[in-house]
């Protein structure tokens, strides 16, 4: 059994639907098809939800008509089978009935799960039956029927598995099962979701839950980039990286991989191979357990971080310092990036401000505060990427960008740099040059 994951840009048009389509129709092994919403469904459904909080009923209601009108419009577009437009076009209206029902409830975090996982069910629901209209046998799974991953950051995977083989078991065998990612129910069986981006992660969850031969995830880039396609000229994608590598990349903003999505599959041993809707010949990128070659293989940013400076001259060397430091930022459940220590100050990076304020407050009891907002962290990740005879270039990046912090040694596989996000661009150009381009030319 494979698992392949679509993304919004993947499944979000006509012309798109009929490539996936051939993209399955290509392969003969059975397989789970995760589906993301249409791209700008989510973004609409966002939108949404900030009128149910503000019992906008007028806005609602004109959402959710032009929220029909679109899929309406592709079922009309996609399906040429007239009897089963009319089927499809009586669910689309029935699930937008729900929408309309769930939309007059007061608001809360479980009506926003509702509301915002509502595309994928559109859109899976419409692509099973244009697959069925082509004679291409296929069954529509429920992901709320199996989904209850009970904590996203620990998936129960044996919850998953126990509740996805019963329903497999009480559907017709088929070669094809269609169902939905982001969605999935918590603890409490509350309808939940696994935050944006999160069809990667639902797909390697079912991956794991079912030891699946492989996972291949689809979008609209052949493969991971050794940098940032958006904003560096010439980059290249990387024919493989094993699961360290790809989770350091997928944390520090690799934008093709949701954070979380490796981590289901590393103790099974199940490659996940990344490829391209629009070119499935290209070779794509394939994770896993295996070392192809090692040093330096990429560079990720992410943004949305947030430096703090703690300094105390009368807590100098005193015995639990660092720890008092820490349970603060675990009694707020904020996670910590990057950390560097002097003799009187701690530097550490979150991506987390909820409870900045709070934290603030507390640790000022003791300490001076400085807090620094609109930092990116810059990333070098490659196996032993430390010992990569090549790695000492991106310290000239200091001749040019004022650089606030730098993590060396915590791991062999990744060297950080902490940049305002202003200088984020020119750090990622420059590194492109100093890492991959030199190297490029030395071989020549």
């Amino acid at each position: 059994m494979k698992i392949l994951k679509f993304g919004g840009t993947s499944v979000g048009s006509v012309e798109n639907l009929t490539r996936v389509k051939d993209i399955l129709v290509s392969d003969q092994e059975n397989k789970i098809v995760v589906c993301s919403a249409m791209s700008g469904v989510t973004d609409h459904l966002v939108r949404l939800t900030e009128n149910i909080r503000f019992n906008d009923t007028d806005a609602i209601t004109r959402s959710l008509h032009r929220l029909e009108n679109k899929h309406s419009d592709v079922i009309d577009a996609l399906v040429e089978d007239q009897e089963t437009k009319n089927i499809l076009k009586n669910k689309l209206s029935l699930i937008i009935t729900e929408m309309f029902e769930v939309s007059s409830k007061a608001y809360s975090e479980v009506v926003n799960s509702q509301i915002i996982t509502y595309g994928e069910t559109l859109l899976t629901t419409i692509f099973s039956g244009y697959l069925n209209s082509l004679g291409i046998s296929n069954v529509l799974l429920d992901a709320k029927e199996f989904m209850y991953v009970d904590a996203v950051e620990n998936p129960n995977i044996k919850k998953v598995q126990k509740k996805l083989e019963k329903v497999l078991d009480n559907n017709i065998q088929s070669p094809i099962y269609i169902t939905q990612g982001f969605v999935c129910r918590d603890i409490e069986g509350e309808i939940s979701h696994l935050k944006r981006g999160g069809s990667d992660y639902t797909a390697t969850i079912i991956g794991s839950a079912l030891s699946a031969s492989e996972i291949q995830i689809w979008t609209d880039i052949d493969g991971l980039h050794n940098n940032d396609p958006r904003y560096v000229d010439e980059t290249q994608p990387i024919s493989h990286l094993t699961y360290n590598e790809a989770a350091e990349l997928a944390y520090f903003g690799a934008k093709i991989l949701h954070p979380q999505t490796i981590s289901p599959v590393v103790d099974k041993d199940i490659p996940v191979l990344l490829k391209n809707t629009f070119d499935p010949k290209a070779l794509g990128t394939l994770i896993s357990n295996k070392t192809h070659k090692k040093g330096l293989k990429a560079i990720s940013a992410k943004d949305g971080i947030t430096a703090i400076k703690i300094k105390s001259n009368r807590m100098l060397m005193a015995h639990g310092y660092l720890r008092r430091i820490f349970e603060v930022f675990d009694n707020f459940q904020t996670s910590i990036d990057m950390i560097t220590t002097s003799e009187i100050a701690i530097s550490l990076t979150i991506d987390n401000t909820v409870n900045l304020d709070k934290i603030v407050k507390e640790i000022e009891g003791y300490a001076e505060v400085t807090v620094e907002q609109d930092h990116s962290i810059i990333c070098i990740v490659g196996e032993s990427v430390i010992n990569d005879k090549n790695s000492y270039r991106l310290f000239e990046i200091l001749n040019y960008i004022p650089v606030r912090m730098v993590s060396y040694g915590g791991s062999n596989n990744n060297i950080s740099i902490l940049v305002d996000t202003k200088d984020k661009i020119p750090t990622l150009r420059f590194l492109n040059e100093k890492l991959f381009q030199v190297q490029e030319e030395v071989i020549v």
